[in-house]
């Protein structure tokens, strides 16, 4: 470090500068921030004072700083209760970062002051006038600043400082500021600043003419009012033929000619009389005007005649899903049951999968097979009851839930109504929603469904519910019960690659304005996006990696006219997309020591997990890190107690709790992970730890494990084994009672693994573990 530099801490400040000789408070409440404070507070009070180029950053790295700042003096901190500290800053010179020291725990840096140029002193005091002059007239236009403002820097005989004082006065961008900061000439920041103020000055100005006119619009709206008011008197004295007479018989006959029973006419009849009697100015007048027309907008008996043709049912399911035959098949039966029975009663259909397999589509298909009217509701993030059964006929603003709403929107009073993504809906104070879905989804109870606004009770009774749920964890058990489950799980790759190539590039060569003859995709450029650019369940992904695709042709297409059509290769897909951004294949490229490769079941379909243990000399201590959820923990401690138990049978030293530390990592810690199947992968990595024996790394796992070693079962086994087949794992581990699951596995992924069934935890070490004889391949 050179002479001229100086090392201090840096405070960067978030939509805020600080100029020379200011004294202001600041409030600090960032950690990396109160450790800079600190560090100052340590040495000589001096702090480096820097803005951020993005207020919205929460954790400024040194790229996103001005290099450019002020040396400031902590004059006084205060610990605020809220957990800030509160700055008294005094700004002493400008100052230029030369380099970083540190970032990490705080930022330290090597700073070198900046000498102000001054010109000429006649110059100078010219432009000083000028400046004082400016700033005057734009005081007397601003209505922020006040006379006593201009007393405070009509003093200051430093032309530079005078700069600096004004600039902070003024509402400029920070851009603007900074820019006046890092002018170390003082003439030319003295220009700078003139031209800052004459083009505020005119905004101002043209703001004063904008007020001008909205006030006289404002009184011209007044006059406006005050002679409709006075037309309304006069149409009352003379009949009122063409005002509210004329709404109130549009709305009688609405009524009348509505497919409303008669005791619902009844009510709209009654309310219609009240709507007479109360003025129009009245809030209540729009209250009942809103109630009337929602009564005239519902379907009370309209319907849609069932037209249930299981062949056309079926060829309207396969031409809009590939694959899924045990889903389709299951919907098939439950039309046959509906065809047979005339009736909708009966269990409420719910699609559970991961996003992106086609579940809302799936509803859309059966509205269409059936002929009914579709309409579909999203009830993520509802929390309020209000939101389900309506808010009360009290106040303005008043409005039906979501499930009236949806059946004005539908039209009919059999329509299809899909309540999508019914797992999210949460509760507060504000009541369950959840408990008011039960009325709606119960077929003994939705005939007299109660709305708080309606107020009538409506049936939904000829309504056919198909709900969808990405998980049904979080669904309450009432809830649950009300519905038949039908899973949909993740898609295999030949799935995929067929489900591309009849419905994904078709509907994006044409929505991208290409056709067949303009752009082809190879089968084996599809198959590359599935492995190497997508990892889902679903197909979502790879629509709109494919949409990419399109979208990059067609701008090739146009801005190169010679080219009439373009073949996208492997090589194509690589220049438009860039690099592949996930390996084909996560298995290891080589057998470990402590690392097993367990499969988990997500939200978004299966997955593979890898779990890694090392130990290392120490006083026995467990460490668990990952995020792991309590559940997972459990299953940790309980391989750990296994293996202490079983320490000769396994060969490991009898001590090794007391001599090592074990520490037990999943990696993706920023995921949360829980659930109760990674008890025998956790085990067997433990085992490879302790034993130094290497896991093969073709073979997976799933189980919970007791503290008697016995293999438990598990769940989600086909979407374990789908995420399995995609890493390229050829065996798979799991309890014996789950035997009987793998019928459910598609046949092309049974195809290319080995499923072993096993009771107790030395079976899976005997299978997991090489060999001490056997040769580590890689």
């Amino acid at each position: 470090m050179t002479a001229n530099y100086l090392k201090m801490p840096l405070l960067p400040l978030r939509g805020l500068i600080v100029f020379p000789s200011m004294v202001l408070h600041l409030d600090v409440g960032r950690d990396k921030s109160i450790a800079s404070l600190e560090q100052a507070m340590l040495a000589d009070q001096y702090i480096f004072l820097a803005s951020q180029k993005k207020m919205n950053s929460d954790d400024p790295s040194s790229a996103d700083i001005y290099n450019i700042g002020t040396v400031a003096k902590i004059k006084q901190i205060t610990k605020l209760p809220n957990g800030t500290q509160r700055v008294l800053v005094e700004g002493f010179y400008r100052a230029e970062v030369i380099r970083y020291l540190e970032e990490e725990e705080n930022f330290i840096v090597e700073a070198e002051e900046k000498e102000e140029i001054v010109g000429d002193s006649y110059e100078t005091e010219a432009l000083m006038r000028t400046l004082l002059e400016q700033f005057q007239q734009y005081i007397k236009v601003s209505r922020k600043l006040t006379d006593e403002t201009f007393e405070t820097v009509g003093d200051i005989d430093h032309p530079g400082r005078l700069a600096d004082m004004i600039t902070s006065h003024l509402s400029l961008k920070l851009d603007d500021k900074q820019e006046i900061l890092e002018c170390f000439d003082v003439t030319e920041r003295i220009h700078k600043l003139l031209d800052i103020i004459a083009d505020e000055r005119k905004i101002l100005s043209i703001e004063k003419k904008i007020g001008q006119k909205i006030k006289t619009s404002m009184e011209k709206t007044q006059k406006e009012y005050y002679l409709r008011e006075q037309l309304k008197v006069i149409q009352k004295e003379l009949g009122d033929r063409d005002g509210r007479t004329g709404e109130l018989e549009q709305l009688r006959t609405k009524i009348e000619q509505s497919d409303m029973p008669e005791r619902i006419t009844t009510v709209a009849m009654k309310e219609l009389g009240r709507y007479e009697k109360v003025p129009q100015s009245s809030a209540e007048s729009s209250v009942i005007r809103n109630y009337i027309e929602w009564l005239v907008a519902l379907p009370w008996q309209t319907k849609t005649e069932d037209n249930i043709q299981m062949k056309k049912a079926e060829k309207v399911l396969n031409a809009d899903h590939y694959g899924l035959e045990k889903v389709k098949e299951r919907i098939l039966e439950y039309l046959a049951v509906q065809k047979l029975t005339n009736t909708i009663k009966g269990p409420i259909l719910c699609l559970v999968g991961p996003p992106g397999v086609g579940k809302t589509s799936l509803a859309k298909s059966i509205a269409n097979a059936i002929d009914r009217n579709f309409v579909r509701i999203s009830l993520g993030g509802i929390r309020d009851e209000a939101e389900i059964r309506g808010h009360r006929r009290t106040y303005i603003g008043a409005m039906p839930g979501r499930i009236m709403q949806g059946m004005r929107r539908a039209e009919t009073v059999n329509p299809v109504f899909l309540l999508d993504e019914i797992e999210k809906m949460s509760n507060d104070f504000r009541g369950d929603p959840s408990s008011a879905m039960l009325e709606v989804l119960d077929p003994e109870q939705n005939h007299n469904f109660s709305d708080h606004y309606i107020e009538e009770t409506y049936d939904l009774s000829n309504v056919l519910f198909i709900a969808t749920a990405n998980n049904i964890n979080s669904i309450p058990e009432p809830l649950l019960d009300r519905m038949e489950l039908i899973s949909i799980p993740g898609y295999t790759e030949v799935e995929k690659l067929h489900i591309a190539k009849r419905h994904l590039i078709p509907k994006q060569i044409k929505e991208n304005g290409l056709t067949k003859s303009k752009i082809q995709i190879r089968e084996s450029s599809i198959m590359k996006l599935i492995r190497t650019y997508t990892r889902e369940a679903g197909v979502r992904g790879l629509e709109r990696q494919i949409a990419t695709l399109c979208r990059k042709a067609a701008k090739e297409l146009v801005s190169d006219e010679s080219k009439d059509r373009i073949i996208i290769t492997d090589r194509i897909v690589e220049e438009y997309l860039g690099k592949p951004a996930y390996r084909y294949g996560l298995i290891e490229e080589e057998n470990q020591v402590g690392a097993a490769t367990g499969l988990a079941y997500t939200t978004a379909g299966g997955d593979i997990l890898s779990i890694e243990v090392t130990h290392y000399p120490g006083k026995g201590s467990l460490k668990l890190t990952g995020k792991l959820g309590g559940v997972m923990q459990e299953s940790a401690q309980a391989a750990f107690s296994y293996v202490r138990s079983r320490t000769e049978q396994l060969n490991i030293e009898p001590d090794f709790y007391e001599k090592y530390d074990i520490h037990i990592h999943v990696p993706a810690g920023a995921t949360p992970k829980d659930g109760p199947s990674a008890g025998i992968t956790i085990a067997t990595a433990l085992v490879s730890s302790l034993t130094g024996r290497p896991i093969k790394r073709e073979v997976g796992m799933t189980g919970e494990i007791t503290l008697r070693g016995r293999v438990l079962p598990i769940g989600g086994l086909k979407e374990k084994a789908l995420s399995a087949h995609r890493a390229g794992l050829t065996t798979i581990i799991l309890p014996e009672d789950n035997e009987k699951d793998i019928e459910d596995i598609p046949e092309s992924v049974r195809e290319g693994l080995q499923f072993i069934p096993v009771k107790h935890l030395d079976e899976v070490l005997e299978i997991a573990l090489v060999k001490e004889d056997e040769p580590n391949e890689s």
